[in-house]
């Protein structure tokens, strides 16, 4: 099973070196951010809403996106194999600033340690170093930026789905909504951010590389805290959920039409 788990992991690796689309590479501009502290570099891409200006006094909601493990590097191109689209082609009717950051390779969004094919999620007081500068990046973005602060949402896939669940419990009161596709995390840390944030869990029944136990615990958790998450599970589909997450009709209404609580 292991074996299988580490083919299939460099089949989407080989799958994202041959997918970045150009037109994301021209849309989104190519910026570099270090984190002070801790000297760790984080390459990042960004996508302004169409005629953003600054000086003016408009404020456009904010996505930080979330990539998957096979898009770690440092040439600030991988992290835009996929949901890029999603956001371009729909910024006339959802304009927003959509930050798209890059893990380091020998890093991880969230902290998450793998037993065979089981993975333990732990919460240290420092969060890993790319996530560290995460968020430090988002509250540059928000206090320098003609951001909403009532409207900042979260997305991300697979390993970036757990980083979506880390950083929920890291900074519950900063998100208006968060979409995690295919990941997973400890529930005992749901209740840091579980009537504060509304999720929309997307998952694929046959997931061979996050098993989709992952999302039915978080729910089954949710439940048994108050809260119902909007949550879909697609029959037959293996890990690349997030393509059908993607074409879902109403993501981008449900995901705009929150604000912070």
């Amino acid at each position: 099973m292991q074996k299988l788990i580490l083919l299939l992991s460099l089949i989407l690796t080989m799958t994202s070196l041959k997918a970045q689309p150009p037109a994301a590479l021209a849309a989104f501009e190519a910026h570099t951010f270090t984190d002070e502290q801790s000297g760790h570099l984080l390459p990042y891409r960004v996508l302004w809403p169409q005629g953003y200006d600054q000086d003016k006094k408009e404020k456009y909601p904010l996505i930080l996106f979330l990539h998957g493990a096979g898009e770690r590097g440092v040439d600030n191109q991988l992290q835009l194999t996929h949901g890029t689209p999603l956001f371009m082609d729909n910024q006339e009717h959802f304009p927003a600033v959509v930050l798209m950051p890059q893990c380091a390779t020998d890093d991880y969004w969230a902290q998450m340690v793998k037993d065979e094919d089981q993975r333990r999620y732990n919460f240290n007081e420092y969060p890993n170093p790319s996530l560290a500068a995460v968020q430090k990046l988002l509250h540059t973005y928000i206090a320098n930026e003609n951001v909403d602060p009532d409207r900042i949402y979260l997305i991300g896939l697979s390993m970036g789905g757990m980083g979506t669940f880390e950083l929920l419990a890291r900074e519950p009161q900063t998100f208006a909504a968060a979409i995690p596709i295919c990941g997973g995390t400890n529930p005992a840390l749901l209740a840091l951010y579980a009537q504060q944030v509304p999720l929309w869990i997307f998952h694929g029944e046959e997931d061979p590389v996050v098993r989709v136990e992952n999302s039915r615990r978080i729910v089954q958790r949710l439940a048994a805290l108050g809260v119902v998450p909007r949550y879909t599970e697609y029959p037959a589909v293996n890990h690349n959920s997030w393509d059908n997450a993607f074409a879902e009709p109403g993501l981008l209404e449900w995901l705009f039409g929150q604000k912070r609580r």
